[in-house]
């Protein structure tokens, strides 16, 4: 079976950075690799959508540009150094909000991960992450994404951190992402939890063993710390152990929005060398 990848890129370094990191990741498997740019005639998408008409000399600029530089991405990737038999490449480029134009791809050529970069090259450079990787990694719902810091190393992970709080039970197929990595690397999984309580209740029990049975096939171990805030905690756990890779589950309406959007993202986001791995809780 095929795999069917979106690798989303502006152009910059960092969304070549990332592609190159998906090739590396995936260099055993058969892959449909996607790789769409979205274009604009200006920063302001909904000016660009309302004042921009396909068969303008600006829209045909656009595209045209959005369309040799696809080109060329592809052209390198034929060079010898990425010339994967396994993986087959298609360019997309669309004329759209940069958020919508992915929802609409993942659906349309039923994606099943997006590797993109923290943030393009118009994004702030003391930022963490750049508002499309934000956007992507809450609002695209149907789809993990694994989003790629520039300073990420191209070698697969030995060890990924799966944060959890033990508070809400897990789905085997909420985790299966994270599940084929680890094997496909070889790489074992730490649970890391941070503690808020001296010990866990039931339901946190209840929830660890059930982490227990999802991950019998993999290498895993659990960590706890406390006294710690969360992104203290996480970014002391990767540095000290030297971890490659951070995953989380995404709770709508938790997780994302009350810790990673600030707090986790700048402390540990920023100079990271650490891939993050985003899935979903398939329940919302």
């Amino acid at each position: 079976m095929r795999r069917k990848i979106l690798l989303p890129t502006d152009f910059s370094k960092n969304a070549w950075h990332a592609i190159k990191y998906a090739l590396e990741l995936y260099k055993k498997d058969n892959c449909d690799f996607y790789i769409l740019n979205v274009f604009s005639s200006t920063g302001n998408i909904m000016m660009s959508l309302t004042n921009l008409e396909p068969g303008s000399g600006l829209f045909e600029m656009e595209k045209a540009k959005s369309k040799n530089g696809l080109k060329k991405i592809i052209d390198l990737l034929k060079i010898q150094e990425y010339n994967n038999p396994k993986h087959h490449f298609e360019a997309i480029s669309v004329f759209n909000n940069p958020l919508e134009a992915i929802k609409n791809i993942v659906e349309k050529k039923d994606i099943e991960l997006i590797i993109m970069g923290t943030k393009g090259a118009t994004d702030a450079r003391k930022t963490a992450y750049g508002s499309t990787a934000i956007s992507v990694m809450e609002k695209v719902r149907n789809c993990p994404v694994i989003v790629v810091p520039e300073k990420a190393k191209h070698f697969l992970p030995k060890e990924i951190v799966f944060t959890t709080s033990y508070k809400t039970h897990y789905k085997r197929r909420e985790l299966n992402n994270l599940i084929d990595i680890a094997k496909k690397c070889d790489a074992k999984i730490a649970v890391f939890h941070v503690s808020e309580e001296s010990k866990l209740n039931n339901i946190q029990k209840e929830n660890k063993q059930m982490l227990e049975e999802i991950f019998e096939e993999v290498a895993y171990s659990f960590h706890e710390l406390s006294n710690y805030p969360l992104e203290t905690a996480i970014k002391v756990f990767i540095e000290s152990r030297d971890s490659d890779m951070l995953a989380f589950i995404n709770k709508k309406h938790w997780f994302f929005g009350s810790v990673l959007t600030q707090p986790l993202v700048k402390d540990i986001g920023f100079n990271s060398k650490v891939p993050v791995l985003v899935m979903h809780d398939l329940r919302n």
